[in-house]
């Protein structure tokens, strides 16, 4: 079964007044592209962080976040009364010297002070506060892993339709190949037959036609499409991280219905053909999200 690339995950934990809230989010890339932003306090855990993530989700674009919120409004700053006390008698000092008025608001003036507001005290981050943390982070992208299989499985879902509908196309195909040789060979002798001052070799004409026709002949286009269109469901049942492979069928896909298209000299084949290609359009843009 195969796996999206696009994928979300939230977790939160707690650790004694903490909530520590762990957000990852997945979109299709290339390759795995980490952006990170989490709390200070868990900086130092960067490296590790990372590694997991990459390690467990392989391939795409990850967003992770993590941030803290302290119960019971204990994440406070606290106020820097001294601080406050000394910007005080200064301002009142200059105000007196200089007879100036003084604020009417002196909390809001105090409060904006520089470093009044300022948490000094750096906090350290314990073992036992790392482990709640990490499972949380493994939690977190389990729950991603969960998102990205239902897309998946919608994925597979959808490709398998489109598939169905290739097969229905290309079978459709055979009622107007079985007549096309016998008309493109009567409209040449027709054309021929008009030039009345020409003469030519009958034996001649028909070696030229069947070689002619040879040129026009689809059955091994048929026969490789066919081919591709099964080894891209079997790719399907593979397991994860087939993406890449998927698109490369869908790559030769594309190829065997171009040529298809350009041999048919037919009305109506064409028009199927370009049904075949709105088909596999979808399909590839599907595709890219598949890991």
């Amino acid at each position: 079964m195969i796996l999206s690339m696009t994928g979300y995950g939230k977790t939160t934990v707690t650790y004694k007044d903490k909530k520590i809230n762990i957000e990852i989010k997945s979109l299709n890339s290339k390759s795995m592209d980490i952006s990170v932003r989490i709390a200070p306090i868990y900086r130092e855990k960067e490296i590790e962080i990372r590694k997991t993530i990459a390690d467990s989700l392989e391939r795409g674009k990850i967003d992770v976040a993590i941030w803290v919120t302290q119960e019971n409004g204990t994440n406070a700053v606290p106020i820097n009364a001294q601080l406050v006390e000394n910007y005080y008698q200064q301002i009142k000092k200059i105000t007196s010297e200089h007879n100036i008025p003084e604020p009417d608001d002196w909390m809001s003036l105090l409060t904006r002070m520089p470093d009044v507001l300022t948490k000094t005290e750096e906090e350290v981050l314990d073992e036992n506060e790392w482990a709640v943390v990490y499972e949380g982070i493994q939690t977190t992208i389990q729950h991603l892993t969960d998102f990205r299989r239902q897309e998946g499985m919608a994925l597979e879902k959808k490709f398998s339709e489109k598939i169905d509908n290739i097969e229905r196309l290309l079978a459709s195909i055979e009622t107007y190949e079985k007549n096309r040789v016998e008309k493109i060979k009567q409209r040449l002798i027709e054309a021929l037959s008009q030039i009345k001052e020409v003469e030519y070799d009958q034996n001649r004409l028909e070696q030229e036609l069947i070689y002619y026709i040879e040129k026009l002949d689809i059955s091994e286009e048929k026969q490789r499409l066919t081919n591709h269109l099964k080894y891209f469901r079997k790719t399907m049942k593979d397991g994860v991280s087939q993406g890449k492979k998927l698109g490369f069928i869908a790559q030769e896909m594309g190829r065997e219905i171009n040529t298809t298209g350009s041999k048919s000299n037919n009305a109506e084949m064409q028009n199927i053909v370009v049904m075949m290609k709105d088909e596999l359009e979808q399909i590839k843009e599907q595709v890219l999200n598949v890991m």
